[in-house]
C-alpha cells in the first residue's frame, strides 16, 4: 500500500513537471491556438496516450534501452525530429483554416489525437525521464514495484491531463479571435511553424 502522503508528493511534482514549459505542453498550446479548445483537449488526450506506453515500457523495463543503447535513442529522437519538421511544413504551407461557429477547426479527431500520441512516444527523453523519475517513489517493502510504477505513471497521467487540458482551453480563447481575421491565422500558423521547427531542432540535438 503506497503511503497517502507519497500519494501526494508525488501529485504535486508531476503537476509542476506538467505546469513548466517545455516541448508538449508548447505543443498543446499551439495546437489549441491554432485549432482550437477541441484540438487542445484532443492533442492532451493523445499525448496522455503516449505516456501509457512510456508507463509500460519502464514497468517492463524496455526504457532502460533508450538509456544504455546510443543508436535506439538517436534513431527515435530523428523520427521525432522529422515528425516535428514535417508539422512545421504543413503549418507554413496552410493558408486560412476552416472554422466552425465554435471556431474550431475542420481537422479530424482521429489527425488531431494520432498527433499527440507521435509527439510523446518518439520523445526519447520521455521515456528517460519516466524510467529515472517513476522508480524514486516505488519501496520493494509495499509490494510489487510493477504495479506501485503502473500507478504512479496513472497519477503523473492524470496530472498531466489537468494541466495540459487546462492550458488547451485557455488557448483556446485565441482560436475564437482568429476566426474573424484570415490575416490572423496566417500570421498563427507561421508561430505555429516556427514553434514546431524550435521544437525539432531542440530534440533533434538532445543529448541522453
Amino acid at each position: 500500500m503506497i503511503p497517502i502522503e507519497t500519494i501526494f508528493i508525488f501529485f504535486a511534482a508531476s503537476a509542476a513537471l506538467a505546469f513548466a514549459p517545455g516541448p508538449d505542453n508548447i505543443f498543446v498550446l499551439a495546437q489549441s491556438a491554432l485549432n482550437g479548445r477541441k484540438a487542445g483537449l484532443l492533442v492532451t488526450i493523445g499525448l496522455c496516450t503516449g505516456l501509457l506506453v512510456h508507463t509500460a515500457a519502464v514497468s517492463l523495463g524496455v526504457a532502460a534501452i533508450f538509456q544504455t543503447s546510443a543508436l535506439a535513442f538517436n534513431i527515435l529522437k530523428i523520427v521525432g525530429a522529422i515528425y516535428l519538421l514535417y508539422l512545421a511544413w504543413q503549418a507554413f504551407r496552410t493558408g486560412p483554416a476552416k472554422l466552425d461557429q465554435h471556431g474550431e477547426t475542420s481537422m479530424s479527431m482521429r489527425t488531431l489525437y494520432f498527433r499527440g500520441v507521435i509527439m510523446n512516444i518518439t520523445n526519447p527523453k520521455v521515456a528517460i525521464f519516466f524510467l529515472a523519475f517513476l522508480p524514486q517513489f516505488a519501496d520493494p517493502v509495499r509490494g510489487s514495484i510493477t504495479i506501485q510504477i503502473m500507478i504512479f505513471g496513472g497519477l503523473f497521467i492524470i496530472a498531466t491531463l489537468l494541466i495540459f487540458g487546462t492550458i488547451g482551453w485557455t488557448a483556446g480563447f485565441l482560436g475564437e479571435w482568429l476566426k474573424g481575421s484570415e490575416r490572423a491565422q496566417v500570421i498563427m500558423n507561421r508561430i505555429a511553424g516556427t514553434v514546431f521547427t524550435g521544437l525539432a531542432l531542440r530534440l533533434a540535438i538532445t543529448e541522453r
